[in-house]
């Protein structure tokens, strides 16, 4: 096995070359990533290894204090900073890396080692209304998490505890970022995780690059990226295979773009579930373009509760997919949930696009678009679809639509064969 390390540089003052917080450019920042990861920073950056406050690289002992530590003496630096985690494998518990830092550039973390985590989820106090993650980024304006490394969420023993319940809470996340501005997340990879892989909240200007996460098909909730109340997050080259939402936006969720995500196993790329919250805020100008989905339970979906919780999901986009074997290929639900329930979503769903989506359906309705009674979908623009059945055919069922509650709009070659 391969010894990988971690690495948290926090990029220094306005020279040339250096990426400077209130000057943020992703495409200067994601090339400081890749350089990054490679070993190659600039001279004049300090370095912090957590070897040097104590931590200890045998995948035994628990070195959470050793890692903040280290942070903290790296985010408190005045000038560029390395937090290093060298090669070995890391065993740590929750860890909150809060800002704000003193550097006047980013903060990079580039990981090339193997960080594991307790595997006993009650030392993450989980059922609880104080509920924490494994490793949160907290108020850092600037930041940069790259690498060849692997964070090991060892959450089998937390599913196989879960499954035993009828209501099992959420478990930990591995990476957590809440109000983070200007980041960056390229090369790692996150294996089982107790809960989500990554999770963005009330954070703005994200970039997600050639990232790799994977859990088996069948381990709850394991989000691959899960976002709210988050603005202007990009994913793109990324492997997402795991046993729940490839990617997911719930309430908040502003000006996101995925592309060429590679989703399976896994529930697809999801917006909501929505009307969950008392006073959500909408969700607006998804774009899910040129990715491919393979096996999975969902190919895009939307979805909202029958709740009284008004809010607007619009200007979504869904375009150049390719599905293989998808269950469900295209599936608005507005009954999420609570289907017995006499009452209807207040979610508004409208200007949603599906443009040329190809690929095989194990479903004979390949489109099913359930939306609100109360609230019809409205704009609904279906381009050029060409699904084919790939199920079991064991009845006479036709490949098909259904459509309810919706006003649809169709261009192009439609297989299965529009709503009537």
């Amino acid at each position: 096995m391969v010894a990988f390390a971690i690495v948290i540089i926090l990029c220094l003052a306005p020279i040339h070359g250096c990426h400077c917080k209130g000057l943020f450019n992703a495409t200067v920042a994601l090339r400081t990533a890749k350089d990054a990861a490679n070993g190659v920073v600039r001279p004049d950056v300090k370095a912090f290894n957590v070897l040097e406050h104590g931590a200890k690289p045998d995948g035994k002992t628990d070195s959470s204090i050793n890692f903040r530590r280290t942070f903290e003496a790296a985010c408190n630096f005045n000038g560029n900073a390395m937090m290093v985690i060298p090669s070995g494998v890391f065993l740590i518990g929750p860890v909150l890396f809060s800002g704000p830092c003193f550097n006047p550039s980013l903060l990079i973390i580039q990981v090339n080692g193997t960080v594991k985590a307790q595997p006993n989820v009650a030392n993450y106090r989980g059922g609880r209304k104080d509920d924490i993650d494994w490793i949160t980024f907290q108020a850092i304006h600037g930041l940069i998490l790259t690498g060849h490394g692997t964070f090991h969420g060892q959450g089998s023993k937390a599913w196989n505890d879960c499954s035993k319940k009828s209501n099992c809470v959420r478990l930990p996340a591995t990476l957590k970022f809440i109000k983070v501005t200007h980041g960056i997340i390229r090369g790692i990879k996150s294996i089982d995780p107790k809960g989500f892989h990554i999770m963005i909240s009330m954070s703005r200007n994200f970039r997600i690059f050639k990232v790799d996460l994977r859990a088996p098909g069948n381990s709850p909730n394991t989000d691959g990226i899960h976002m709210s109340k988050s603005d202007h997050v990009k994913i793109s080259t990324t492997v997402i295979a795991t046993g729940d939402d490839c990617v997911s936006m719930i309430h908040g969720s502003t000006n996101i773009s995925i592309k060429k995500v590679t989703c399976g196993p896994g529930h697809g790329f999801s917006i909501g579930s929505l009307g969950h919250y008392d006073d959500e805020a909408d969700v607006s100008r998804i774009t899910v373009k040129n990715c491919s989905l393979r096996e999975t339970d969902n190919g895009v979906r939307i979805k909202t509760y029958k709740t009284n919780s008004p809010s607007k999901a619009s200007g979504i986009i869904f375009q150049d997919l390719i599905m293989t074997r998808v269950r469900n290929p295209i599936i608005i639900d507005q009954e999420y949930g609570n289907k017995k329930h006499s009452r209807s979503s207040k979610v508004r769903i409208s200007d949603v696009h599906y443009i040329n989506i190809q690929g095989t359906s194990t479903s004979k309705v390949a489109v099913d678009l359930l939306c609100s009674s109360s609230n019809p979908c409205k704009g609904i623009h279906i381009d050029n679809v060409n699904l084919q059945y790939a199920g079991p055919h064991n009845d006479n069922l036709p490949f098909s639509s259904n459509c309810r509650n919706a006003k649809v709009t169709y261009h192009g070659f439609q297989s299965p064969p529009p709503c009537r």
